[in-house]
C-alpha cells in the first residue's frame, strides 16, 4: 500500500539536533567522553515546592478529568506574579495557559494569520518562530540581528513596503540563540513602530530571569502602549527547572489572547490540573531559588567565556539566557564543519548557528548546562586538541 501525506510535511527538514544527538551517541558507543552543551535543558532540580505541589495533586483522582479552561486560581497566581514581578496590571481574560511557548507559538500563525500574510521574524531566531508562521500559511521576512547593533533589532531599516503587508513581528529578549538583551528604548521603537505599520507584537519573554551584569529582567509588557498592541509568552521552564511539564502563558492585549484561546478550544483539553497546581505553587512561591541558580549560570558563563578567551577563542560574554554565542575561528568554512570538529576531536558538542537562520553562520551555540568543574574540563580539551590553530 503506497501513503501520501500533507505536502506541509516536506518543509520541515530533520532537525539538527537529532542529527547532533545521532553524532554523539555514535561516539559515547566508541567510549568517548562527551560533553554536550547543544541543548538547553536546565540541569538544576525544581524547587521543592514546585514539586510537592504536583505530587499532591496527582494523587487526587478528580485531577486527571479535562481540565478544558484555566483553574481560576492559575489565572489569579499569573496575575499577581506579573503585579510582584513586573509592576504590570492584568485582567484575566489577558491571560492564557498553553503547553510550553513552543506549542503557543506553533499554533499562533494559525490563530492570527491568513493565507499571504506577512509576518516578521529575526534573524538569527528560535526555530519555531518559522515553523508556526509556515502553519498559519504566511509568507516570512525576516529583520536582521547583526553584532555591530548588539544584536537588537534596527526597525528604521525594515522596507516600509514589507512593514505595511506585515501581520505580525516576532521580538524576543533575552535573545536565544544570540544572548543580547533589549533596551527600554529598543521596546519603545517597538510600540511605535507597531503603531505606526498596525502591526501585532508578540514577544518571547522566556529568560527574564537568567540575566547577568546585574541586568534587570523585564516584560514587554511593562511599557506604555504595549498592551495596546501586543502580548507576550511568559514561560515557568528555565526558572523553575519544568521543561518537561510544558507550561507557560500568553498574556497581554485580550483580542490576541482570545483567538489563540479561540483556537486552542478546538484542537485542545487544557493543561493537565496536576502541572495547573504546580504552576500555581511556582508562581506564588519563594524566588530564592531561581535567583541562586541565575548566579549558578553566571559563574558558568564566567568559566566557558573567559576559559575560552584565555587561550585564544575571542568569545564574548553572554549577556543574558542559559547560552553563550560564539563565532566559528578561523580557518573553518561553515558552523556545521566547525561543530562536527570540534565534537571528533574534543568531545565537546554545541549547535551550528545556521540552525537558527542564515545570519546564525558564522557562530555556535553553547548551552550553560555543565558544572563550573566540567565547563573547566571543556575548555581544557579545547585547548588540548589544537583546534584553535587550524
Amino acid at each position: 500500500m503506497k501513503f501520501t501525506f500533507s505536502k506541509r510535511l516536506e518543509h520541515f527538514e530533520t532537525g539538527i539536533f537529532a542529527a547532533l544527538d545521532e553524532k554523539k551517541q555514535k561516539l559515547e558507543r566508541s567510549g568517548r567522553k562527551i560533553w554536550n552543551l547543544s541543548i538547553g535543558t536546565p540541569d538544576f532540580e525544581p524547587p521543592e515546592h514546585v514539586r510537592k505541589a504536583l505530587v499532591e495533586a496527582a494523587a487526587k483522582p478528580e485531577n486527571y478529568r479535562y481540565a478544558i479552561s484555566d483553574l481560576p486560581e492559575l489565572t489569579e497566581a499569573v496575575i499577581a506574579y506579573y503585579r510582584r514581578r513586573f509592576g504590570v496590571n492584568l485582567e484575566p481574560e489577558e491571560v492564557l495557559a498553553v503547553h510550553g511557548s513552543q506549542e503557543g507559538i506553533g499554533h499562533l500563525g494559525m490563530a492570527l494569520c491568513n493565507p499571504g500574510d506577512v509576518v516578521l521574524l529575526p534573524d538569527p531566531g528560535y526555530p519555531i518562530f518559522e515553523a508556526g508562521s509556515f502553519l498559519g500559511g504566511a509568507q516570512v521576512a525576516y529583520y536582521p540581528l547583526l553584532r555591530e547593533n548588539s544584536f537588537l533589532p534596527d526597525f528604521a531599516a525594515i522596507p516600509e513596503e514589507t512593514a505595511r503587508k506585515a501581520k505580525y513581528i516576532i521580538v524576543s529578549y533575552p535573545s536565544n540563540p544570540v544572548c543580547a538583551v533589549g533596551t527600554p528604548e529598543m521596546y519603545r521603537e517597538l510600540i511605535r513602530f507597531a503603531e505606526t505599520y498596525n502591526i501585532i507584537v508578540i514577544h518571547d519573554n522566556a529568560y527574564s530571569d537568567i540575566l547577568y551584569d546585574g541586568e534587570e529582567g523585564t516584560s514587554f509588557l511593562c511599557f506604555p502602549g504595549a498592551k495596546d498592541v501586543g502580548a507576550e509568552f511568559f514561560s515557568l521552564s528555565k526558572s523553575f527547572n519544568i521543561t518537561g511539564a510544558r507550561i507557560s502563558f500568553l498574556v497581554g492585549n485580550r483580542e490576541i489572547v482570545g483567538a489563540l484561546r479561540h483556537l486552542r478550544s478546538q484542537i485542545d483539553f487544557g493543561v493537565f490540573l496536576p502541572v495547573q497546581y504546580a504552576a500555581i505553587a511556582a508562581l506564588n512561591g519563594p524566588r530564592d531559588e531561581v535567583e541562586a541558580q541565575r548566579r549558578t549560570y553566571e559563574e558558568r558563563r564566567n568559566t566557558l567565556c573567559g576559559g575560552l578567551r584565555s587561550i585564544g577563542w575571542d568569545v564574548p560574554d553572554s549577556r543574558g539566557t542559559m547560552f553563550v554565542w560564539a563565532p566559528v575561528p578561523k580557518g573553518f568554512s561553515s558552523s556545521q564543519e566547525f561543530c562536527m570538529e570540534l565534537v571528533e576531536r574534543t568531545g565537546v558538542l554545541c549547535t551550528p548557528g545556521y540552525a537558527f537562520g542564515p545570519l546564525g553562520e558564522g557562530y555556535v551555540r553553547f548551552a550553560l548546562v555543565l558544572s563550573v568543574q566540567e565547563l573547566q574540563e571543556v575548555v581544557c580539551s579545547i585547548e588540548k586538541s589544537g583546534i584553535l590553530l587550524k
